[in-house]
């Protein structure tokens, strides 16, 4: 399976923030959206960077509360593993697991087209089991 068939069940609108707002916008958007990460973006099409949950926690670890009043840019992963919308789910997988990265921004010809999270893989993994399963399944009973 491919991402574009991925993110054809999900909802196209990909979270964005500026990396110039607060990382208390960021945590705002985040609970106000029930998402886990945010793309950092300044138009809204580019890749700027990535802000997590994990980017903030670790954030508050190291500076305090104060961090909340600073700008996203300051506690972003600039370095985003991203993907095409042709890459495997399976590549995906891997790349997630192997890099430990839970989201993962899909970009066509440099301009982010969806966003795809572990869970989003995992979800994919499981239809793909159960389908088979049924396949396997009609075929013994037939």
């Amino acid at each position: 399976m491919q991402i574009s068939q991925l993110l054809r069940h999900k909802d196209p609108a990909v979270a964005t923030i500026d990396g110039s707002d607060s990382v208390r916008a960021a945590l705002e958007l985040l609970a106000e959206k029930g998402i886990g990460a945010l793309v950092v973006s300044s138009d809204g099409r580019r890749v700027d960077g990535i802000i997590s949950e994990r980017d903030v926690a670790r954030g508050l670890h190291e500076r305090g509360a104060q961090l909340l009043a600073d700008p996203v840019s300051s506690v972003m992963t600039t370095q985003v593993h991203v993907c095409p919308p042709d890459a495997s789910v399976d590549g995906l997988a891997r790349t997630m697991t192997d890099h430990r990265v839970r989201h993962v921004p899909v970009v066509a010809d440099d301009v982010l087209v969806g966003i795809v999270s572990i869970g989003d893989v995992v979800k994919a993994r499981l239809d793909e089991l159960e389908e088979e399963r049924r396949q396997l399944v009609d075929y013994i009973q037939t």
